[in-house]
């Protein structure tokens, strides 16, 4: 009997040991959490990305690019110092890099590795390929060269120190790249409607990437005209935008946030003013967008007192901080400016533009129309420039309402902004960018590479007096030190052709 009850236990124990066994892969594997993601969720979280969704990132727009180009100032230095002073600060000056690089073309690349030989995402892969040029067109001009051919390969390819190729090079790929990748589009091929940034539309895509390609081919306008032409009438005869219901733009909600607003709203609510440059211009020129744009806390003598019930829009009384001054030294002109302390001048208006939710516009119909002024102007495409350059006005006035409904304009009112400024042939160029320059507005990178692409507006240098700089303006931004730590060979090389790592180097495009 005990023989025969060792023997049936030691058949329970096998055949349970043989069960586990068998089912092991099966019970083990997590059927929840994905083992890979999809080239679609990649792509939109690149998209994403680029609007720097860890809320400080944003810093370098605020406190370099709006400044260089004089629209948004802090007269606050340390953490914060920047274009303020033409002084290099580091780790803010290195936060698109890090951005793009770690976040949005990881991602992007990544999206392309995973749909390159899917023919049921043909389309999302050549919208990938529009994208990762965009992203890539930021980095390079604020940069110069920088890696692209072995650039975001780190995860894919373990590629942790890659060459840099200059910007020559890579403009010319990246003009390639989105007249292949437009013209692949194919409305007849499956599409992915969940993609955040056009819902997966060809036809969209496609007018986003020869509308993109105009702005690339518009930056070699000095450098090498030849070959801006070409791709001009390349993107014209592909078709571009034609709507504010076409442009680029991230759709913002209250649980996805538009974190410069978030940013301005919040932590950075007092440090950040409107410059008087700016305020000015629209000032002088009675532009109706000062009210969808400006707000200030009339009275307001330090941070806690700009309360809701000191807020005005009033164009009248909407005052620019003068460039210039630090925290101390504002104190001194306070009197002449009409202001009681720093903060009552006038901020970006976080109840409009820069709400929680309010859209962010990668590349507009308005900007577009402005670059074919330009280009009708330089005589490489057909059309009256002033007809294209007072579409360009119109069209980003009616953006205006994209924010909010009180920042819309009213119709008389974009009718006389326009009747008022005809376009003059003599000073054309100078009036259709800085045209483009208000259109811009809040678009950092775009509005640094076109003031020092097309030289307008006419701004006057920041007078501040320790300043670091040797010319008048700010020409690019300095390598991050993770390069100089872990990139240093390739990081010299590409420095031996440009010159310097400081805020005086310019790039390539970028010619007197």
């Amino acid at each position: 009997m005990k023989t025969l009850f060792k023997y049936l236990v030691c058949l329970c124990i096998g055949m349970g040991v043989f069960s586990c066994d068998e089912n092991f892969d099966d019970i083990n594997t997590n059927k929840v959490d994905p083992t890979t993601l999809s080239p679609l969720f990649l792509l939109n979280q690149g998209i994403l990305d680029m609007r720097y969704r860890d809320g400080f990132a944003t810093l370098q727009d605020l406190s370099y690019n709006f400044g260089i180009v004089q629209q948004i100032i802090t007269p606050f230095g340390s953490s914060l110092a920047g274009a303020n002073y033409n002084q290099l600060n580091l780790p803010i000056a290195q936060n698109i890099w890090q951005n793009t690089y770690r976040n949005a073309l990881k991602n992007t690349v990544e999206a392309l590795e995973k749909s390159q030989e899917d023919p049921e995402n043909a389309n999302l892969y050549h919208a990938a390929r529009i994208w990762k040029a965009y992203c890539f067109m930021v980095l390079t001009d604020n940069y110069g060269d920088i890696p692209y051919y072995e650039g975001a390969k780190g995860f894919i390819e373990q590629i942790v120190t890659p060459a840099y190729d200059s910007q020559e090079v890579i403009y010319k790929d990246i003009l390639n790249e989105l007249e292949q990748a437009s013209a692949a589009l194919n409305p007849s091929l499956p599409t992915a409607t969940s993609e955040i940034l056009y819902g997966g539309s060809p036809d969209k895509w496609k007018k986003f990437g020869y509308s993109l390609m105009l702005r690339a081919a518009m930056r070699l306008s000095k450098v090498d005209p030849g070959t801006a032409q070409n791709y001009v009438n390349v993107a014209v005869n592909g078709g571009l935008i034609t709507s504010n219901a076409e442009n680029a733009v991230l759709r913002n909600t209250s649980v996805f946030n538009n974190h410069l607003g978030v940013h301005l709203g919040a932590r950075e609510k007092a440090n950040y003013y409107l410059t008087a440059p700016f305020v000015n211009h629209l000032k002088n020129n009675h532009d109706p967008r000062l009210k969808s744009i400006a707000i200030r806390h009339v009275g307001a003598t330090n941070g806690p007192s700009q309360t809701i019930n000191r807020i005005s829009t009033d164009p009248a009384l909407q005052v620019g901080m003068p460039m210039g001054h630090d925290d101390v030294s504002i104190n001194s002109v306070l009197a002449e400016n009409g202001v009681v302390s720093l903060w009552d001048f006038s901020q970006a208006n976080i109840y409009t533009v820069l709400k929680i939710d309010s859209p962010q516009f990668f590349l507009t119909y308005a900007q577009t129309l402005l670059l074919l002024a330009e280009a009708a102007h330089r005589g490489w495409v057909s059309g009256s420039p002033a007809d294209y350059y007072h579409a360009g006005i119109r069209a980003h006035m009616e953006q205006m309402a994209l924010y909010d409904d009180a920042a819309a304009i009213a119709e008389n009112d974009i009718g006389q902004y326009i009747a008022d400024h005809p376009l003059g042939a003599e000073a054309a160029l100078e009036q259709i960018n800085t045209e483009y320059w208000i259109a811009s507005f809040l678009d950092g990178s775009e509005l640094f590479a076109n003031f020092r692409r097309s030289g307008y507006p006419v701004l006057q240098k920041n007078p501040y007096t320790g300043s670091e700089i040797s010319g008048d303006f700010i020409r690019s931004m300095p390598y991050p030190d993770s390069e100089t730590v872990v990139n240093l060979s390739n990081l010299q090389e590409a420095l031996s052709r440009q010159g310097p790592n400081n805020l005086d180097r310019r790039v390539w495009w970028d010619v007197p």
